[in-house]
């Protein structure tokens, strides 16, 4: 089955937005969209199936659904957004899956958001910096289509890497393959550990900030912020275990194991 969006409600639009967060490093995209959802309430206005998804079906209640990502709308200051969010993209892993896949769903996406109006897209991400984000704020990087887009990310805060490097996933085909498309983006990266399987609320909530500047989202960001406190906390007690384990030395020369 290839990539299908099923629509609950037709939309048009004027000058659109593209706002995507799905599962990646740190869960940083999906913790910040899935909080605008939250916060903002837009309108379910289509699901997305696709056979580059896992081969299962979600249960609860005895009931069989098939597992899918969601698209919203959202009207804010006169201004349109469309936001995906979800709990999958196509696999990275070319033992059960393909690049194609992640190629078809890319534009069968971005066919139909061009179709409704969309002319600019945003996706958010997380960027491994490995241990260093134990013990430094993160912050938020911006890659993005050209020059312009660039600097109104910098201008509110974001920072331009200077490193090569690869963007893996819908997060980095939307944005480079909107270009084809004649439609403008950006990605931005949360400075996030790779190992926070369970999220990087820190990360999110710096992303968060960055899109309120730009469209002036009026977000409470108390639960966010009480869970990026619980996170860095959880830092500060890895970081004195690891120095701990780096003071502590060996008993009658025999090698320390752990």
């Amino acid at each position: 089955m290839p990539t299908k969006i099923l629509l609950t409600k037709k939309i048009a639009l004027t000058d659109g937005v593209l706002l995507v967060g799905l599962p990646g490093i740190g869960l940083v995209g999906k913790i910040a969209v899935d909080y605008l959802l939250k916060e903002l309430k837009p309108v379910k206005i289509a699901e997305i199936l696709s056979d580059s998804f896992p081969p299962s079906v979600h249960t609860q209640n005895s009931k069989i659904r098939l597992i899918k990502n969601e698209i919203y709308h959202l009207n804010y200051k006169k201004k349109d957004f469309l936001i995906i969010a979800g709990p999958v993209q196509p696999t990275l892993d070319f033992k059960i899956g393909s690049s194609h896949e992640h190629y078809e769903f890319a534009e069968t996406l971005l066919n139909f958001f061009k179709s409704v109006g969309i002319k600019e897209i945003i996706t958010l991400a997380g960027l491994n910096i490995g241990d260093k984000r134990l013990n430094q704020n993160p912050g938020v990087v911006v890659a993005a289509t050209d020059d312009s887009t660039i600097e109104t990310w910098v201008k509110l805060g974001a920072r331009k890497e200077k490193k090569e490097g690869l963007i893996s996933g819908v997060a980095g085909l939307l944005v480079g393959l909107g270009q084809l498309h004649n439609i403008p983006g950006a990605c931005l990266l949360g400075e996030t550990n790779a190992q926070l399987i369970y999220g990087d609320h820190g990360s999110a909530k710096n992303v968060l900030e960055l899109l309120s500047k730009r469209f002036g989202f009026k977000l409470n960001m108390k639960t966010i912020e009480k869970d990026a406190k619980q996170i860095e906390k959880a830092f500060k007690e890895l970081t004195h275990q690891l120095e701990s384990l780096v003071e502590e030395k060996p008993k009658d020369n025999l090698p320390y194991v752990r």
